[in-house]
């Protein structure tokens, strides 16, 4: 039996993998993942989100919030339709959302609003609060500046992860220092990431896997669309940067994921 695993972060419902998605969903369940957790985007894949979920009842679970490259003038509509959806999701049985997000900052793309990106990204972190759930971070390019915001907002209450996780150590330290976990996926197995010399030393408690599907694919998928199955190359990568099992490393990250969730 391989161990059981729980893909934290994965865009399975997105269009590049709906054509084959009962066969995707398959080959997860065949390398032992359990929970496939689907972060949003925004309104234009909300619905996909939660159909998709619908259609994998207790194996796909929704997060619900908006992507910061999807925040622009009109940031607050999105909000709005958001926060719409988790109030539904909310008082519908079996489809509350185990998460806000994915939220954040993101300086890759285009820097034009930077501003209302971080008024969005502080608005679902209150969402969060509110609701008690964990906050999902996008944090490319701008890893200090989300932990600046998160550190503004931490009063022992407010927990979460930083999705994709490829900061330095010192990064890694102030992260976990906040209470927040690292998000580990594909970017770990590439030679030249450095992430594995980052996150060496941190305590195994704080770090949970993900695919970030159809992106990032490990190696030796790297370049191809990924998907939940192949988070196992990470998963491996991960045990030998710990040295430990990858057993071990499959329980640890697993029930970290089930605490952080609460799933």
């Amino acid at each position: 039996m391989p161990p059981i695993l729980i893909d934290t972060h994965s865009h399975i419902y997105l269009p590049e993998l709906s054509e084959d998605l009962p066969e995707i969903v398959q080959r997860a369940e065949n390398e032992g993942v359990k929970k496939i957790l689907l972060p949003a985007i925004d309104s234009e894949t909300h619905s996909m989100v939660i159909a998709t979920a619908r259609k994998y009842p207790g194996q796909c679970l929704p997060m619900m919030g908006v992507h910061p490259c999807s925040v622009k003038e009109d940031y607050e509509k999105e909000l709005a339709i958001a926060r719409q959806h988790i109030l539904a999701m909310l008082q519908t049985k079996g489809e509350a959302p185990v998460a806000v997000g994915e939220c954040g900052l993101d300086y890759y793309w285009d820097k034009t609003h930077i501003t209302q990106q971080k008024l969005a990204f502080e608005e679902q972190i209150r969402w969060a609060l509110e609701f008690d759930l964990p906050v999902v971070i996008h944090s490319r390019d701008s890893t200090d500046d989300c932990a600046d915001i998160i550190e503004k907002f931490q009063q022992g209450n407010l927990r979460g992860v930083f999705h994709c996780f490829s900061g330095t150590a010192e990064q890694a330290r102030r992260i976990t220092g906040l209470g927040f976990y690292l998000g580990i996926g594909g970017v770990i197995t590439y030679k030249k990431s450095g992430l594995d010399q980052a996150i060496k030393d941190i305590p195994l408690e704080w770090l949970v896997i993900e695919t970030d599907a159809p992106y990032l694919s490990p190696v030796p998928y790297r370049g191809k669309r990924n998907e939940p199955s192949y988070i196992i190359h990470t998963l491996q990568k991960l045990a030998d940067t710990m040295e430990i099992s990858r057993e071990k490393a499959a329980e640890a990250t697993s029930n970290n994921a089930r605490v952080l969730f609460r799933i």
